[in-house]
């Protein structure tokens, strides 16, 4: 028999998750996940000569310019579409926080790099999926994953394979422009690794939590926004 599990729940740990895992990620150093690596390379490019420029900062910046490249390319934009953006500053927030708490792990040898290079994987796949199973408006990561490849029918889980390939491109250039043709930072062997089986991955989290729980509305705000449930399937 299957749990009931909040929709609600489901984004703040979609959130959470999602942010711990890139953490993780950062601090193994083997590669940030490709979705994230423009924002990283951007915030490692710029805050050295402004300070104040965070992680997160970038992150938001740069989802705002996606929402809008989404908007030219399924030829729609709604307000609702917004609350992607509320929710990619929450997140910003979020991940400038942990930023501070991932700096106190340890990291001295080749094997806690690599389980946290595993973990925060296998964190950001399972936030992804969670928040795949909220109405509430996701990352506007997650919303141009969802709306492009629903304008174009195409599978959800292919497509994120694909645009996660996309994302590895564009950073492996960001880091040519940046740092030089041979010196890598931030997309390195993890990140291409990443990107060729994250939606694999985030697949299988989505049957396994179809499997366990059934997602409900806890709160009646679903009308205010697009996003559906299921999503993932």
């Amino acid at each position: 028999m299957k749990r009931k599990f909040s929709a609600e729940l489901a984004y703040v740990l979609g959130v959470v998750f999602v942010a711990w895992g890139v953490v993780l990620m950062e601090k193994a150093d083997f590669g940030v996940s490709m979705v994230v690596a423009p924002a990283y390379l951007l915030y490692r490019w710029l805050s050295p000569v402004w300070s104040f420029v965070t992680f997160g900062m970038a992150e938001y910046c740069l989802q705002a310019v996606l929402l809008v490249v989404m908007a030219l390319v399924i030829r729609r934009f709604r307000i609702s579409y917004l609350f992607s953006f509320v929710t990619a500053v929450v997140y910003g927030f979020v991940l400038d926080g942990f930023m501070l708490l991932g700096a106190a792990l340890p990291a001295d040898t080749l094997w806690q790099r690599a389980i946290w290079y595993l973990l925060g994987m296998l964190f950001c796949s399972a936030g992804v999926s969670a928040m795949f199973h909220t109405y509430i408006s996701p990352e506007v990561y997650e919303l141009f994953v969802k709306e492009v490849s629903a304008h174009f029918q195409v599978n959800i889980n292919k497509f994120k394979t694909g645009y996660d390939c996309t994302s590895c491109l564009i950073g492996v250039v960001m880091s040519f422009l940046a740092f030089g043709l041979w010196h890598f930072e931030g997309v390195k062997w993890g990140t291409v690794l990443c990107a060729l089986i994250n939606g694999w991955i985030i697949g299988r989290f989505s049957a396994f939590y179809e499997k366990n729980w059934t997602f409900y509305d806890r709160f009646p705000w679903r009308k205010y926004f697009t996003w559906t449930e299921g999503a993932a399937r």
